[in-house]
């Protein structure tokens, strides 16, 4: 394996996995796809891609993922969630089914398609803390950040809106930073720790 990170275990049951794993591979990461508890076994870093997060939570429940992933975020595993990742990890989610179940990772409160419907979909660039140079960001029914405990960092804004936010090893982002060709988010992820 030899990958600078470890082994990025990429949660495969829905949205862009397959993107993330390309944009692991392009910063010099070995990245699998993670399916079922077995999957877990040597991962190193954890990514939840986008994609619909009520679903996402049942098919963890489905696949017996919910448990196991919940242990090695608790033990500190570095851990990227995007959109619905982000939505999976927040401590609070409003407008969310009421039997939805977050892994409270990282203490934020988001709201499910706080940006809009799929219709109101857009992309623009970002500042973000400690990039030279600005970052494009596609925002695809993207959860709106209401709320940032006082131990969360807050890496970029859009309209003076926070929209990745870092606490610890926790990373989440309401964009999809694998749809574009720039990797230097993949990259902070990698080197994060």
């Amino acid at each position: 394996m030899g990958s600078p990170c470890g082994l990025v275990g990429v949660v495969a049951l829905q949205g862009a996995f397959a993107a993330h794993i390309e944009a692991c591979q392009a910063v010099g990461s070995d990245a699998v796809e993670v399916r079922t508890p077995a999957e877990l076994d040597g991962v190193d870093r954890i990514i939840l891609p986008g994609g619909e997060s009520t679903t996402m939570s049942m098919m963890l429940d489905r696949n017996e993922l919910r448990e196991p992933l919940a242990a090695l975020l608790a033990d500190g595993t570095p851990v990227f969630g995007t959109c619905a990742g982000m939505i999976l990890l927040a401590a609070e989610v409003s407008d969310g089914r009421v039997d939805q179940q977050s892994l409270a990772m990282i203490d934020i409160g988001v709201q499910r398609n706080g940006w809009g419907r799929q219709n109101q979909s857009f992309s623009d660039e970002l500042v973000v803390s400690g990039f030279d140079d600005p970052l494009h960001a596609v925002f695809i029914r993207a959860p709106r950040v209401e709320r940032v405990g006082d131990d969360v960092e807050v890496l970029a804004r859009y309209n003076d809106e926070p929209v990745l936010c870092r606490q610890g090893s926790v990373l989440v982002a309401a964009f999809h930073p694998e749809l574009s060709t720039d990797r230097r988010l993949h990259r902070y992820f990698c080197e994060l720790s």
